[in-house]
């Protein structure tokens, strides 16, 4: 699949940054990071509040996924159209602004009488997250410019952190206050970091297409495979939104309470964070397929585990079932350059990063209605064979990359 040339976001790899961003790397990367944590953070901490919605307003599986799949399916649906504004208004101010936009829609949330406002009101969040992903990695890459890699990998990382902390901090919550006023909560935090990024982040710059028409390396093609990586890409997030979906009934029906499940989701998303670090270094090392077989092979597992375990023992698994679960997607996102010409990388992460949110937004809805028809512990079955699929993919992607040809 040849990816097409675009004026988004086609800052070259090897272009030196913009002189304003670059006199304040540190500023870009800790905004950026901070940002990145409260978005992923927000992204999750509707699993925690998936069983509550089921009890309030009478949802089946089904209905649940749609719920997480109307935040997923904006953030995905908009990051593309966004770069294109970003040619004609600053990054800094569209990150500004939409992360002030994902905090007012939890804000509607909070204030949502029935389930059609609540569904509005995720897809109003969602569509602010859909600005995090391509303008923050922008930013950071033309901070940093030639050593990007390294802070890419930190500003990756910081979400994890969001992911980890916020579901955490809403289960504790709601064990004194109604989820709505937890909600509310949440949202002012999300405030203020907008306002953060208003006030101490430097600008980015608009227009990145006519900044960077010449690059050193504009005529290098990639290896091509791109294509094989996206479905490996999309078949991973549709294992890892579809196993959290089943997660927190999972628990639940092991004897967890609320407290319990959100202390579980957080051990399982620290386990994550773990496997963008573990995952990315094994990857260098053994190269990218053999560390995708092992973290899909892992996952299916351990997917399993979790399912005829006990409670107590289940949750210890979280942990190291996080490190699989996130740890293909460190070494998928470091592929992508590998992959394509330096002029089209920006493009190619703004079509991987569409497509394996977009499937985080509707599988959830599939493996929903597979639940609804057959039970949650079976539509988690689903997910671990889904992991295995990939592995006969990860075979295809082999001989388009340098690292697994000399391996």
């Amino acid at each position: 699949m040849a990816i097409p040339r675009s004026n988004f976001l086609s800052q070259s790899r090897t272009t030196a940054p913009d002189g304003d961003t670059l006199s304040k790397p540190r500023r870009t990367l800790t905004a950026t990071g901070v940002n990145h944590a409260l978005h992923d953070g927000y992204t999750d901490l509707i699993y925690v509040l998936l069983p509550v919605w089921q009890t309030e307003f009478a949802l089946s599986y089904g209905l649940l996924a749609v719920m997480r799949g109307l935040y997923s399916g904006a953030m995905a649906g908009l990051q593309i159209p966004v770069g294109r504004l970003a040619e004609r208004i600053d990054g800094k101010i569209l990150l500004a602004l939409g992360t002030m936009l994902a905090a007012l829609g939890y804000v509607l949330a909070g204030l949502s009488g029935g389930v059609v406002g609540l569904g509005l009101a995720l897809l109003i969040s969602g569509a602010g997250s859909s600005t995090q992903h391509p303008l923050a990695s922008a930013a950071v890459s033309r901070a940093y410019g030639k050593a990007a890699r390294g802070p890419l990998g930190l500003y990756n990382f910081s979400g994890d952190l969001g992911k980890a902390a916020l579901p955490a901090l809403m289960a504790m919550l709601l064990v004194v206050m109604s989820w709505r006023h937890a909600l509310l909560l949440v949202a002012a935090a999300g405030l203020l970091v907008a306002m953060g990024l208003a006030l101490l982040m430097p600008a980015v710059g608009k227009g990145f297409a006519r900044k960077s028409a010449v690059t050193t390396q504009g005529t290098q093609a990639g290896r091509g495979g791109f294509p094989w990586l996206l479905a490996i890409g999309i078949l991973d997030s549709a294992v890892r939104m579809g196993f959290l979906t089943f997660l927190p009934f999972l628990l639940r029906d092991k004897g967890a309470s609320l407290p319990t499940s959100g202390v579980a989701l957080a051990m399982l998303f620290i386990g994550g964070a773990a496997g963008k670090f573990t995952c990315g270094w094994l990857g260098e090392r053994v190269g990218t397929i053999r560390t995708v077989l092992l973290t899909e092979g892992g996952t299916a597992l351990l997917i399993a585990a979790v399912l005829v375990l006990p409670l107590a023992p289940a949750i210890i698994v979280l942990p190291l079932l996080g490190v699989m679960l996130n740890g293909t997607s460190s070494v998928l996102y470091g592929t992508v350059p590998e992959l394509t010409s330096p002029d089209r990388t920006e493009r190619a992460f703004a079509l991987f990063y569409t497509g394996t949110i977009g499937s985080g937004a509707i599988a959830p809805v599939l493996y929903g209605l597979f639940g609804d028809a057959l039970g949650p512990t079976l539509a988690t079955v689903a997910t671990a064979a889904t992991a295995l699929v990939i592995c006969p993919l990860a075979f295809m992607l082999a001989s388009h990359l340098a690292d697994d040809q000399q391996a």
